[in-house]
């Protein structure tokens, strides 16, 4: 749960407000950012030689876009070609250093592979960027880079930033209800997560999340109740094989 919202901002936004900074023929800058489109759509789906495919056509026919370069990174990530991954990130940053949808996609990347400091000083960055529109988004990632350094009480002010910018922001919920609970806070993680279901659509990892806090609350009704949601909108899910499997849900 503690990666949700990188995943998002890794597959929602690498493609947007990017543009190539050199002219190009149109078709090859059109082509180049369709191939690039496709590359991230084929990672949704787990084909990642199709991914890696798109994403070299798209090297190949525009290497100035900077959400080709995005795109070869996510790909080559998966690939677990790291330092190769690393190069592509930190082109496109360096194509549109000042936009902060490139330095959030880098920040990313630095934090998942355990760069922590260095992804949260991007995140940064990023938020304090007056261009950037959805500034509690970098804050809440840049949270999660903190949790996933084992700063808990600085993930907790980072969240609690991003709730200031915009009161109901999902992600800082979640993340702030998870915290609560494994403080052992089962009555705070509850309200965090019934504002959350207030503003959000339940996923997988919010309602494993409130099964998890009924339980520790003793509400055998809700939890039994928001087991069977998960079950039935999200069957296939690791969270509903978890407790098909009797796996502890504490």
């Amino acid at each position: 749960m503690r990666h949700v919202a990188f995943a998002v901002l890794l597959l929602a936004s690498p493609l947007a407000g990017a543009g190539p900074s050199a002219p190009l023929e149109p078709q090859n800058v059109t082509a180049a950012r369709l191939n690039a489109q496709l590359a991230v759509a084929y990672l949704k789906e787990n084909e990642v030689a199709a991914a890696q495919e798109k994403a070299d056509k798209a090297l190949a026919q525009n290497p100035k876009d900077p959400a080709v370069q995005v795109s070869a990174g996510l790909v080559y990530e998966r690939l677990e070609q790291v330092d190769k991954a690393d190069r592509f990130f930190a082109e496109a940053l360096r194509l549109e250093p000042h936009n902060p949808d490139m330095v959030n996609n880098y920040a990313v990347f630095k934090c998942r592979r355990g760069h922590y400091a260095e992804g949260e000083k991007l995140f940064l960055q990023a938020a304090r960027n007056p261009a950037y529109a959805t500034p509690e988004v970098a804050y809440s990632n840049a949270g999660v880079c903190a949790r996933s350094a084992k700063d808990l009480p600085h993930a907790e002010e980072l969240f609690r930033k991003a709730l200031k910018l915009r009161e109901n922001y999902p992600d800082a919920l979640l993340q702030l209800s998870d915290l609560a609970l494994e403080r052992g806070e089962g009555l705070a993680a509850r309200g965090l997560i019934d504002r959350y279901f207030t503003v959000s659509a339940p996923t997988s990892d919010s309602l494993y999340l409130a099964v998890r806090i009924e339980r520790k609350l003793g509400d055998v009704e809700a939890a039994t109740r928001y087991a069977a949601q998960l079950q039935k909108q999200f069957p296939d899910s690791e969270q509903a094989r978890q407790l098909r499997t009797g796996a502890s849900a504490e």
